[in-house]
């Protein structure tokens, strides 16, 4: 009897711990500790933050370089940040350039689903901007009308994070 009252006073602790944590934005994506202790004043932040990923998904696997965008948004709104506080840019050119093609042209190439759409869609969805390089998507023979619609081609990379800088974007070196 006591174990069983210890184990429903646990479970009853655990749901009302997890009831205390706001959704995330991001779904099924963007998972992030919890630091109770960080000393960072996050009520007013505003961030205007480039992401530059160069590195693709084995063929058939999530993006997890994309992935840090989402863990950015969940972990920052669950610490207090306004969404629209945060302005993310994603710049995606070499190997990763594959993954921002829209699924049919995804499954049509490498025979798998392309397991990053998910992602991206939500994060355009929540405002982010999203670039493919214009060179390396040539290179890897990516179409823009084969791109996961709100993906934009860029002329390239560098372009694309010079035109980012100049309207306020820091580059996140993560």
């Amino acid at each position: 009897m006591k174990t069983s009252l210890l184990g429903l006073s646990l479970l009853l602790t655990s749901f009302s711990s997890l009831a205390a944590e706001p959704a995330p934005v991001i779904k099924d994506f963007g998972y992030f500790y919890n630091v109770p202790e960080h000393k960072s004043d996050l009520s007013q932040a505003q961030f205007k933050i480039a992401f530059d990923v160069g590195d693709g998904a084995e063929k058939g696997a999530q993006n997890n370089h994309i992935n840090s965008l989402a863990r950015f948004i969940n972990m920052h709104v669950a610490h207090g940040v306004k969404p629209e506080n945060i302005q993310l840019a994603l710049v995606v050119h070499g190997g990763a350039s594959v993954d921002v093609l829209e699924n049919s042209f995804y499954k049509a190439r490498f025979d798998k689903d392309n397991k990053t759409q998910s992602l991206l869609k939500q994060l355009l969805a929540n405002k982010t901007q999203v670039y493919v390089c214009g060179q390396s998507a040539t290179h890897m023979k990516v179409e823009a009308d084969q791109l996961i619609p709100g993906v934009q081609m860029a002329l390239s990379a560098m372009t694309a994070h010079a035109q980012l800088q100049q309207q306020g974007y820091t580059l996140n070196p993560f």
